[in-house]
């Protein structure tokens, strides 16, 4: 393993030299958005679900730098977009870091290449190692901002239902096209997606916290881990909405092998108070939306609402930040693979929620 880790090491320090010269001021050339960890000579981790750098550029000319990386090795994805038309997404190998021609169809003197992460935070982090393009500077407009911290459903994981049977989990990711990603591009807000599949408020998809962090216990560390060795998330987003949807897992019945308490109403409660407390903590201004689940029907959304209404309850009295409120998915019946929400699914939730947050952010 150390033998490894000097041979990763290696190689990083090799990737950073080969590409230092076509990075420039990442305050004036690149815009980086959501999770990401931002390392020497201006290359970036891009992290959480649909984190992304984006950056313009003259010519027809175009390729970038891309590495898997992780404590082990796999495969990855992103997203690419160029000059606003989604062009799919690309399988970044195992292994040293790789370049990937982006092919330019268009005479646009100047063009502008957005990079998504595709996958979640869990199946490790894309390194975003430079470019050939001949860059010009990046200018961004201030926007209104949400945060959605959630579990699988936010990731958008499992979303690409073509052959669900074959390849590993995180093949069927598209987190471009998650539900909070894509309504706020259709609002206009910047977002950050907080999300980590299989995790519950007090215990997940197939654990009862026993050997598996909850979401309580991994949102402060910036890679969505409890690895100590990671830096902390440093709450700079500040959003004016945090929606969160957590409760599928805690909800469910896991997988029917492994034994599975009855649902515990008392501790989701009180581990969701607190962690809003948290959250308050480091953004005080922010307007807390706490949402269902699609997912979770019959009596246990009874169940799940009047947690959720208890959870909004025991803030009554708090006069310090606004209100908190409830959001209703309607009940879907899921097409994409392992029971989630496909592409298409995710849009119908998008449709429902972007009305409600665009509403709120105008009366602010």
């Amino acid at each position: 393993m150390f033998l490894k880790k000097i041979s990763f090491l290696f190689v990083f320090l090799q990737i950073a030299t080969v590409c230092v010269s076509q990075i420039q001021n990442q305050n004036k050339t690149f815009l980086y958005e959501g999770r990401i960890e931002k390392l020497q000579n201006d290359n970036v981790v891009l992290i959480g679900t649909a984190s992304s750098v984006s950056f313009n550029f003259e010519g027809n000319e175009c390729s970038i730098k891309l590495q898997s990386v992780d404590s082990y090795e796999h495969h990855n994805y992103v997203a690419l977009v160029l000059d606003g038309k989604y062009l799919g997404k690309i399988k970044i190998e195992k292994g040293d870091a790789q370049s990937f021609p982006v092919k330019i169809t268009s005479n646009k003197k100047e063009h502008r290449l957005e990079i998504y992460k595709n996958t979640e935070a869990h199946t490790g982090g894309v390194l975003f190692a430079g470019t050939t393009a001949k860059l010009t500077t990046i200018s961004f407009k201030k926007k209104k901002k949400i945060e959605f911290i959630g579990d699988s459903i936010t990731c958008a994981a499992a979303s690409d239902s073509v052959d669900c049977d074959k390849g590993e989990y995180m093949d069927h990711h598209n987190g471009y096209y998650a539900y909070g990603p894509t309504l706020s591009r259709t609002i206009g807000v910047d977002y950050l997606n907080s999300s980590v599949s299989g995790i519950g408020m007090y215990r997940n998809w197939n654990d009862e916290n026993k050997d598996e962090a909850i979401m309580p216990d991994v949102y402060q560390n910036l890679y969505l881990t409890k690895d100590n060795s990671k830096p902390k998330y440093d709450f700079a987003f500040q959003p004016n909405i945090i929606s969160i949807a957590l409760g599928t897992n805690d909800f469910s019945g896991g997988d029917g092998k492994k034994e599975r308490l009855p649902f515990n109403a008392e501790k989701y409660v009180s581990n969701y108070i607190n962690f809003i407390k948290m959250l308050y903590e480091h953004n005080p201004k922010a307007q807390i939306v706490i949402t269902n689940s699609p997912m979770v029907n019959g009596e246990k959304a009874v169940v799940f609402e009047d947690c959720l209404n208890k959870v909004k309850n025991a803030f009554a009295n708090d006069k310090a930040h606004k209100s908190i409120l409830i959001f209703k998915f309607k009940p879907m019946k899921p097409n994409g693979c392992l029971g989630h929400p496909d592409v298409a699914d995710q849009k119908v939730m998008a449709d429902q929620y972007a009305p409600f947050l665009k509403k709120l952010l105008n009366e602010k």
